[in-house]
């Protein structure tokens, strides 16, 4: 009996053993592939070979032509699977991209500009097809992306005004089962965060499944205890009255298919307050709305559908968000809003003028 113990023991050292010298060498493998995949303008200072993963740190990427940065790392960890030694395909466990900062923008044309889009437009430039992936004979399959503690700086420039800024923190992102070349596939995602408010955090959870070949997809999102006013950038040309405070509760499923958009939800405000006096909210004067909000404790619920083709340039998703919420919100505070239009809107502000000239 004892020598059966000493054996599966041996046995047992000489397995593990095996493991971690096949993984060092699926490891060193896969190393020429990733310095082979690296874009100009992304760099690294060190890279670190170990037993079950390659490491690269001090993660940078600026566009060599904008000469700005969209992208800082601590560390990127490739984890490599024993079945890349085998086949002529490069199959990897895991990606994971620890601490990251990612910055993005959107010009004035309306433009996004970002590490992802940057590095997409360079493979193009350089001539780097999916056509010639496939001729080259290279095949990639992740199991894996992960994000551990990453932010995302955001401004709009777009917006009437000063740029929006929004500020994502302590993100914590997950992809799976991921292809190259790009075929059909529901790659499952799921994404949670905090987004900076000017007294508070909010925080985001996003789950669901995207097709990274078509951009189809469909999630789940919901949001709580956001700032109202860190939106504000986009509905100053709506609200000219002053919002004191408010926090939005927010859920929604969306649906992306062909570039059209389905996104039905519902979204809750709480403690909202608005300043007495000048101006209106959605054509609604500040003072009434302020009465109306006193008798609901400052809450209103309002629902909403997005519906539309993105690939219309008539169609701004900005705008169509706006009115629907105009229309809920009217409807949740007791107006006869029927038609969702700028004309339905227009009446209910003729409608408190001629009051105002009744009392006068």
């Amino acid at each position: 009996m004892k020598k059966w113990f000493i054996a599966i023991g041996i046995l047992g050292f000489l397995f593990i053993v095996g493991y971690f010298v096949l993984t060092f060498y699926a490891v060193k493998f896969i190393q020429p592939y990733v310095q082979k995949a690296m874009v100009h303008g992304l760099t690294f200072s060190e890279t670190k070979i170990g037993t079950t993963h390659l490491s690269l740190t001090g993660i940078q990427y600026e566009d060599p032509h904008l000469k700005q940065r969209f992208l800082i790392s601590d560390e990127v960890r490739i984890y490599p699977s024993l079945l890349s030694l085998l086949t002529k395909s490069l199959w990897v466990k895991e990606i994971a991209i620890l601490k990251p900062s990612f910055f993005f923008y959107r010009s004035r044309e309306g433009s996004v500009v970002g590490p992802l889009v940057m590095a997409t437009e360079q493979g193009e430039r350089e001539g780097v097809s999916e056509d010639r992936k496939k001729k080259e004979g290279i095949q990639v399959q992740i199991d894996r992306i992960r994000i551990e503690k990453g932010s995302v700086n955001f401004e709009d420039q777009k917006v009437a005004g000063p740029p929006a800024q929004f500020k994502l923190r302590d993100l914590n992102f997950e992809m799976k089962d991921i292809r190259y070349p790009l075929i059909p596939l529901h790659s499952p995602i799921e994404l949670r965060g905090k987004m900076n408010g000017q007294t508070r955090e909010g925080s985001i959870h996003l789950k669901g499944w995207i097709d990274a070949k078509t951009m189809n997809l469909e999630t789940s999102l919901k949001m709580k205890e956001i700032e109202v006013k860190t939106f504000e950038p986009y509905y100053r040309k709506r609200v000219t009255a002053e919002i004191e405070s408010g926090l939005i509760n927010m859920d929604s499923r969306i649906a992306v298919t062909e570039k059209r958009i389905d996104a039905p939800g519902e979204v809750d405000l709480i403690d909202l307050r608005v300043k007495k006096g000048g101006g209106m909210v959605f054509w609604i004067p500040a003072e009434t709305l302020a009465a109306l909000l006193e008798r609901k404790g400052n809450q209103v619920k309002a629902k909403f559908h997005m519906k539309g083709d993105m690939a219309n340039p008539q169609f701004n998703l900005q705008e169509t968000f706006l009115t629907q919420m105009g229309f809920s919100f009217a409807q949740a505070l007791g107006f006869p809003v029927k038609v969702i239009g700028e004309e339905e809107f227009q009446s209910i502000e003729r409608l408190f003028k001629k009051k105002k000239e009744r009392k006068k």
